[in-house]
């Protein structure tokens, strides 16, 4: 039996941070989405960090993002301050602070956060980050590929031997001669 080698330690070794000194960013698309957060995991250091940990803010009357789902992904959900009403599938289900939410990965329900208060709702996102995850959006029919940095339409799909051809370059091909 072998002795596993000893711990090596890192070259950026942890060091604790005050979530109040880690700046929110802001995100927006139109009157409806909107949230601010601050991204814990990117405040340690450099990518590739394994798990993403973040505290966002959503105002009242804004949704965080569009229904989706992951398919390599799973994201966590602890509502600290406030109440929102969180979509999963078609049902609908209103949180408030200390309760929690777990979207596993590969469960085709698209989920979203809605803050249906006067107030400001706080809560914790922990997930997955997956460099090779597919997110898929099931109200508007796209397709995140993360991997290939591209966002498809998940309604054009094609038969698996759509224009397709033999490779005129080998034996037997069109051509060959």
């Amino acid at each position: 039996m072998t002795t596993p080698p000893p711990p090596t330690s890192s070259p950026d070794p942890a060091q604790p941070i005050h979530t109040g000194d880690v700046a929110w960013t802001e995100f927006h698309h139109g009157d409806h989405f909107a949230i601010r957060y601050r991204h814990l995991s990117e405040a340690t250091g450099p990518q590739p960090y394994k798990i993403g940990v973040s505290i966002e803010e959503l105002a009242p009357g804004k949704q965080n993002n569009p229904a989706h789902y992951h398919l390599r992904e799973e994201e966590h959900v602890l509502v600290l301050d406030g109440a929102l009403t969180a979509r999963i599938g078609a049902a609908r289900h209103v949180m408030v602070a200390g309760d929690y939410v777990r979207f596993p990965a590969g469960a085709a329900d698209g989920h979203c956060l809605y803050n249906h208060t006067d107030v400001v709702c706080r809560y914790l996102v922990i997930g997955d980050r997956d460099p090779s995850d597919v997110v898929v959006y099931p109200d508007s029919g796209k397709v995140l590929v993360r991997a290939l940095r591209t966002m498809l339409d998940h309604t054009a799909t094609r038969d698996y031997w759509h224009g397709e051809a033999p490779d005129p370059s080998l034996p037997g091909g069109p051509g060959a001669g």
